[in-house]
């Protein structure tokens, strides 16, 4: 008989159907005719073109060979109330969509309040996702 863990890590599993099997570099999306990327389930996820342009214009030079698309919006069940980015690049982009960004601040991961999710979903909604992460 399953235990509870593992009938919830199973579920964590299926609502995580909709994420990438891989994600590209922005540069490589950039340099696709029609930038997509195949997701877990089998399905495919566009990009919109002008949201690539805004992220590469939100860079610096050669960070677009970095930054991995979609960028991953962590919901975790540790940190209720706030989303996690991980990646500097990815941060750096988040926090520029804020209007929060330190150059003399860069993280590699950075925790932001759960209630700025819909202002940054509604900047980037081709070119963000959420991931749902049990700890």
């Amino acid at each position: 008989m399953p235990t509870a863990e593992d009938i919830l890590n199973r579920e964590i599993v299926r609502v995580n159907l909709h994420l990438p099997a891989f994600r590209p570099t922005l540069s490589k999306l950039l340099a696709e005719e029609e930038p997509r990327v195949k997701l877990r389930d089998g399905s495919w996820h566009y990009f919109r073109r002008s949201e690539l342009e805004y992220l590469n214009s939100l860079l610096d030079e050669n960070e677009a060979e970095l930054l991995k698309v979609p960028i991953v919006l962590e919901i975790s069940t540790v940190h209720r109330g706030y989303f996690r980015v991980r990646g500097r690049v990815e941060v750096k982009v988040i926090d520029k969509v804020l209007e929060s960004y330190d150059p003399l601040d860069e993280q590699a991961e950075r925790l932001y309040h759960r209630y700025l999710l819909p202002r940054v979903r509604r900047v980037l909604p081709t070119t963000t996702t959420y991931a749902f992460i049990a700890e």
